[in-house]
């Protein structure tokens, strides 16, 4: 499968995913080295500034107002007023910011305003500008350069990172065995009943073929796929297991004999259908079509529909200081797990 191409002016989840990544912003900051003025605890940059950085006339700037207005409010531009916009003045004319006309904006009875988020939320839509061009380069490179230091030099097990994961892998792996157990002793058919019920299985989740899914990660041959699913995935994936278990060991002692392929396509087409899956379907192909593109910048087409920014608790999650290597997690929790396997 061939790279996605990024298109920040098209892409209203890339830039939303970027905006909300609180680690990323932070390097770009650095990097951009933009100035502006220092307000109320953040530096922010008025409309004239913008343009003088983008090297487009105010009129541009303007224009992208009114066409992205709900998209700019939403990531931090705002028209001052009243008792704000007269305290934004006052900073003004005791900085003395040299490139503002301060005669012009005595005068004036509202004031709009970028913080930086809104600032290169404006960068990201502006075609007219080659700074611009040159701004949205930089904030991709520096976006994929904080992930994978952040997660340790690569994204193929940034779900790992989830303090949710090894729970949800260590009881995952007890449900499969009930599954692969069941599929042994309830079903006549030969060892491919193993992958194709597997296959079923996540063909109904997410839409996609283990082979398929591996391709999109760019797995090899020796990872182990679910060591890549999010827990919210490992958890749908085991209860589909435990769940098609008990039909099928339902379905053995009603016969009073093994299953054929043709009746157990019947029974899990059946057991897929009913409506409590819903929900939690929507929920697992939300978290893992909207985290691959952010993270790991893989699109699963089937998925499309599911895809949303991720919020910036998605990244605090899997990025921030309270998310650590699986190895270490481990290490931390080895009496738990023990105790956790004695018990089964």
């Amino acid at each position: 499968m061939e790279e996605r191409k990024r298109t920040l002016v098209d892409s209203r989840i890339d830039r939303q995913n970027i905006l909300n990544n609180p680690f990323a912003l932070k390097e770009i900051e650095k990097a951009s080295g933009i100035t502006g003025i220092f307000f109320q605890g953040k530096v922010v940059l008025l409309k004239d500034q913008v343009a003088d950085f983008l090297e487009v006339d105010v009129r541009t700037v303007e224009n992208y107002l009114q066409k992205y207005s709900d998209e700019l409010c939403a990531n931090g531009y705002e028209v001052l007023r009243g008792k704000r916009l007269e305290s934004l003045k006052k900073v003004i004319y005791e900085t003395d910011v040299p490139e503002i006309d301060f005669g012009n904006i005595k005068r004036s009875p509202q004031l709009g305003l970028f913080d930086f988020r809104a600032f290169l939320n404006l960068a990201m839509l502006v075609t007219e500008s080659d700074r611009a061009k040159l701004l949205r380069r930089m904030m991709l490179d520096i976006v994929i350069d904080t992930i994978n230091i952040r997660s340790g030099g690569g994204t193929r097990y940034i779900n790992q990172r989830d303090e949710d994961f090894i729970q949800a892998a260590f009881y995952g792996e007890s449900y499969r065995k009930e599954f692969t157990d069941a599929l042994k002793d309830y079903v006549g058919a030969g060892n491919f009943k193993y992958a194709n019920y597997t296959n079923k299985i996540y063909i109904s989740i997410f839409r996609e073929r283990a082979q398929e899914y591996r391709k999109i990660l760019k797995l090899m041959a020796r990872d182990n796929l679910r060591d890549t699913m999010y827990s919210e995935v490992l958890d749908l994936v085991a209860s589909y297991e435990c769940g098609f278990a008990a039909v099928l060991r339902d379905a053995f002692q009603e016969k009073g004999r093994r299953l054929t392929v043709q009746e157990v396509d019947i029974l899990f087409s059946k057991f897929e259908s009913q409506p409590h899956w819903k929900p939690l379907l929507e929920k697992a192909r939300r978290k893992m079509a909207s985290r691959d593109l952010a993270f790991r910048d893989a699109l699963h087409l089937q998925l499309e529909e599911y895809i949303a920014p991720l919020e910036r608790e998605e990244f605090e999650r899997f990025l921030g200081e309270k998310s650590r290597e699986l190895a270490e997690r481990i290490n931390e929790t080895q009496d738990v797990l023990k105790r956790l396997k004695e018990r089964k």
